[in-house]
């Protein structure tokens, strides 16, 4: 089972826009989409997509439209009761797959709720293979909350301690690496960002790395070194990366028509737990989740795939040596 944690989930609703997004204009939406939300949340959606088992542990009350959401699409989740509305994000996507993202802050969570929150997971976690955290955190949640929850799993479980994954950016994704996680899932962005918070060397700007799988080899293989299980890094329509302590290697799907890259990166993360439980190797890990990814693109809104979506056999694994 996965068990993933999303402290700021939300309700996601996608605008299609049938032309190029013009700034003080009126424009008609071509389609709206309302979905449960959060990168944890969508890894869970994918993950019952494909059939695993899965629990979203997340806040919320019972009547939230999040967790609405979660009931009409037999996602099982776990809810801790906070006396706030969750938040509401927006996503205007263009043609070709344009993406503008307009996030709200979310409710603020105090200590106690925070503690609730924690020990909510523990209970869930219980035989768990892999525990994902993931996203933003709330107002009033500390930057370290990641690897408190990493540190806890393992106080509590011991040797039985399942495998932590953890896809967050900024100062959060940052203090997470004293979580020692098994897999961590920066973009190119988050990667960059990252690398500039902890005082690696200069890897250059997200293009760059996009640009360059060597590059954002590089830099994922310093986290490794500094204690990082493995590093995926998604290049956007480029690929993935992926590096552990054995190797690393880059894949590339062959080109699909872009619709909505939303969620893109949790459906990749979902992709390569799924393979992971499966048995596969890291080639076959990084595979999945790249199939996974462009699969995700390829839909509207932030619509997740199940595996028998997934074209595998159109990407193309490289290994990449060390300079």
């Amino acid at each position: 089972m996965i068990v993933t944690l999303t402290a700021n989930p939300s309700l996601d609703r996608t605008v299609e826009l049938g032309g190029p997004l013009l700034r003080g204009e009126v424009q008609r939406a071509v389609a709206v989409r309302q979905e449960s939300g959060g990168k944890g949340v969508n890894v869970s959606r994918a993950l019952v997509a494909s059939g695993l088992e899965t629990v979203a542990v997340l806040p919320g009350d019972p009547a939230d439209p999040v967790l609405a959401g979660l009931e009409a699409t037999a996602v099982p989740f776990a809810a801790l009761p906070i006396g706030q509305a969750l938040r509401s994000n927006v996503t205007l996507t263009e043609p070709g797959g344009v993406t503008t993202k307009v996030n709200e802050p979310g409710p603020q969570l105090d200590a106690d709720q925070q503690a609730q929150l924690l020990a909510l997971l523990v209970k869930e976690s219980g035989g768990a293979t892999w525990v994902v955290l993931a996203g933003s955190l709330p107002p009033g949640v500390p930057t370290e909350f990641y690897t408190t929850a990493a540190e806890r799993l393992r106080a509590e479980f011991g040797d039985d301690a399942p495998k932590i994954a953890i896809d967050s950016s900024g100062a959060p994704l940052a203090a997470s690496l004293g979580g020692r996680p098994d897999l961590l899932k920066p973009n190119a962005d988050e990667l960059a960002e990252l690398a500039a918070l902890v005082g690696l060397p200069d890897v250059g700007t997200p293009a760059e790395l996009e640009a360059s799988p060597e590059r954002a080899a590089t830099a994922a293989r310093s986290l490794v070194e500094a204690g990082v299980g493995a590093v995926l890094a998604t290049l956007g329509a480029k690929g993935a990366v992926l590096v552990t302590a054995d190797g690393a290697w880059f894949a590339a799907h062959s080109p699909i028509k872009a619709v909505s890259t939303v969620g893109a990166g949790d459906s990749s993360l979902a992709g390569y737990l799924l393979a992971d439980i499966s048995g596969a190797d890291a080639e076959g890990r990084l595979r999945q989740a790249v199939a996974h990814g462009a699969a995700a693109a390829s839909l509207p809104g932030s619509t997740v795939p199940a595996v028998n979506q997934t074209d595998p056999s159109a990407v193309t694994i490289t290994a990449l040596t060390k300079d």
